[in-house]
């Protein structure tokens, strides 16, 4: 299967943007770290008037729910039937190459991983999909500072992580 042209990409990406800016789309930007908020609030079954954040993203929670469950099935489908490059693995092959073959040591990096990236999105009011596609969409100063401290910070963990010193 032969690839499309980068250009493609950005012409469904700057649709993709503009139906959910529109009226007839979610009318907002496109984000996904509101939805952890949303259903730990439906999972412990959180009352909104107690916690005003619930109430401020009632509706907002529910629509990215239903676009992170749309990518989830979209990345699998292409995977198992277009690129048919489907494959499960606990442990990555980067991992195993620069890191060890321990299936707990990957399971609790990439837990504290994700929650210093969920509280950190939390605290920049967006997460790298609102800031990367929605904030940069529009030129935003802030998308524009958190975008090149991630790239830098991207750098820096991978030099430090992952030791490219291949193991021998």
């Amino acid at each position: 299967m032969s690839r499309l042209p980068w250009w493609v990409g950005g012409i469904l990406m700057a649709g993709l943007l503009l139906m959910t800016f529109s009226v007839f789309g979610a009318n907002r930007p496109l984000g996904a770290s509101t939805y952890v908020p949303y259903f730990a609030g439906l999972v412990f079954d959180l009352d909104p008037e107690k916690y005003s954040y619930l109430k401020k993203i009632e509706h907002a929670g529910a629509w990215e729910g239903v676009m992170l469950l749309g990518a989830l099935f979209g990345g699998f489908v292409t995977s198992v039937f277009i690129t048919k490059s489907f494959r499960f693995s606990v442990i990555p092959t980067g991992w195993k190459k620069y890191k060890n073959h321990s299936v707990l040591s990957r399971l609790v990096w990439s837990f504290v991983a994700g929650f210093v990236m969920i509280i950190g999105a939390r605290m920049a009011g967006g997460c790298t999909s609102g800031h990367f596609m929605s904030g940069m969409s529009q030129m935003a100063i802030s998308s524009m500072i958190f975008g090149t401290v991630v790239m830098i910070s991207l750098v820096i963990t991978g030099k430090v992580f992952y030791n490219t010193k291949e193991k021998k």
